[in-house]
């Protein structure tokens, strides 16, 4: 987990790019009861829309927005990435096209999509204005940016997030958004992993050693409550006189 700006271009996120194969049990065990992606909905329904995911990763939010969507795009930096996401795309015959660029570069004309999509991926405070720029370019009058993060300021996971990131101050990242003229959500979720092993791992990828160790003592079973905050902002829909 990284949350700090380290110039232009991708912030490297060390978990999917090291481990994806853990990070592939982390995305099945999150939002087990699909609480984001239900207040996605209501913030933004993506039906018979043109949808954008920034920072895909392996593609595995993909083929939900691909249950409704018009059209459904994939934007991931790392190579391997794209590659494992294209694969993923192939193997459930979906028609998702998935492209190599970052948030900063996004490779779509202007005014192409009716929502862009980005969870735990680059947009994580102040530093990111960049991206927020070429995602208003790329969404056309009245789409939304929809940002969703971990919310540090719940729960047992976000203890352990807070021990472990020292400098994040979660009241900072939230008036840097409200700045920019994103309205907030906050969605309480439930994780639910296979195995006592599966969360082990995640926790040892999300944390360093110290914390990773005291969420495992910590999570007497097998499922975390962990909270999100869903930014959103909207292209204008038109000049105003």
């Amino acid at each position: 987990m990284t949350r700090e700006r380290r110039g232009p271009g991708p912030i490297p996120s060390p978990n999917i790019w090291h481990w994806p194969e853990i990070y592939e049990a982390e995305n099945r065990a999150q939002d087990v009861d699909g609480a984001i992606f239900d207040a996605l909905r209501d913030l933004a329904d993506w039906s018979g829309r043109d949808v954008l995911d920034v920072g895909c990763g392996t593609g595995f939010h993909l083929p939900l927005f691909a249950r409704d969507a018009r059209s459904v795009t994939g934007v991931e930096p790392h190579p391997p990435l794209v590659t494992r996401a294209r694969d993923r795309m192939r193997a459930t015959g979906s028609a998702v096209e998935v492209l190599a660029g970052s948030a900063e570069r996004i490779p779509l004309p202007d005014d192409s999509v009716d929502l862009v999509h980005a969870r735990t991926a680059y947009f994580f405070g102040p530093g990111c204005g960049p991206g927020i720029l070429e995602a208003m370019r790329v969404l056309r009058p009245g789409g939304v940016l929809a940002v969703v993060d971990l919310d540090a300021t719940v729960g047992g996971y976000g203890a352990w997030m807070r021990a472990d990131l020292p400098h994040y101050d979660p009241a900072a990242v939230e008036a840097f958004f409200a700045a920019q003229g994103f309205e907030l959500s906050r969605v309480r979720t439930r994780w639910q992993f296979d195995s006592r092993q599966d969360l082990r791992a995640v926790l040892g990828i999300e944390f360093s050693g110290k914390i990773a160790q005291r969420a495992y003592e910590q999570t007497p079973g097998l499922a975390l409550e962990v909270g999100y905050r869903i930014h959103t902002r909207r292209a204008p829909a038109g000049l105003l006189y």
